[in-house]
């Protein structure tokens, strides 16, 4: 039941105008970061014989831009998930859902893994830039990895947080402008640390990114990714069984 929601969810989105209009801006904002960096490296890839260990394609190109396109889609994802529970609740189609033989948990993770799946395209789109970068030069593919995973991972936490927020109101809008808001907040704070070991930064999602896109697969943020996504969905299942609770 989980993937059948998950399907449906999927083909929810590809059917909604917006969907496509945000893909198609997203593709259109990362191609240009992308070929600009491509530029910049080029402009200054005859300077690097100077150098004992230049840095590389991998690391002048494909790391910025899985770096860009983090922040592409902390914009994004609130536009994307806003509708998941709001509207479900907004059309009254929410008890429906409610009132069939399948958990709250079945719910959650179907609308959950249907807008993963979306969000995947966007990343599968990133790497396959990245690729291309092969049919003129090397690179390398243990720092396109380690991105490839950060980024999917910090999908999956940025979905989560807007599911939960989502649950919360029957508008959309309110729960898009309330996932902005939380997403940025959290990297205001980080933003505000003054100190590099702050445990302030430990609240940014995007710093905890920092370290897959240098290529560090670092198990304490793998966790941190993990318990995030695991602690909204599950606040997101909570409050849709309470509502189930009263009916």
């Amino acid at each position: 039941m989980i993937f059948t929601i998950a399907a449906k969810e999927l083909k929810t989105l590809f059917s909604s105008p917006l969907a496509w209009i945000i893909l198609a801006v997203l593709e259109f904002i990362l191609a240009y970061f992308f070929l600009s960096q491509v530029d910049a490296f080029l402009a200054v890839q005859s300077q690097f014989t100077a150098f004992a260990n230049p840095p590389g394609l991998t690391e002048l190109v494909v790391a910025p831009l899985f770096g860009n396109a983090a922040m592409v889609l902390l914009m994004a994802v609130p536009l994307l998930s806003m509708r998941l529970i709001a509207e479900e609740r907004r059309n009254q189609t929410l008890a429906l859902f409610l009132s069939a033989p399948i958990t709250v948990t079945e719910i959650v993770l179907g609308k959950f893994l249907g807008l993963m799946a979306f969000l995947g395209l966007i990343v599968g789109l990133v790497v396959a830039m990245s690729l291309s970068l092969y049919a003129g030069a090397a690179i390398d593919l243990g720092l396109l990895a380690g991105n490839v995973l950060g980024l999917a991972l910090l999908a999956a936490s940025f979905a989560a947080l807007g599911l939960f927020i989502s649950s919360l109101t029957a508008h959309p809008i309110a729960a898009a402008v309330g996932s902005l808001g939380a997403f940025l907040g959290l990297w205001i704070v980080n933003l505000s640390a003054r100190e590099p070991d702050s445990w302030l930064h430990t609240l940014s999602l995007l710093k905890h990114f920092e370290s897959f896109n240098r290529g560090v697969i670092n198990t304490a943020d793998a966790a941190y990714f993990l318990l995030f996504t695991l602690l909204f969905l599950v606040l997101a299942v909570r409050r849709l069984d309470n509502q189930r609770l009263r009916g």
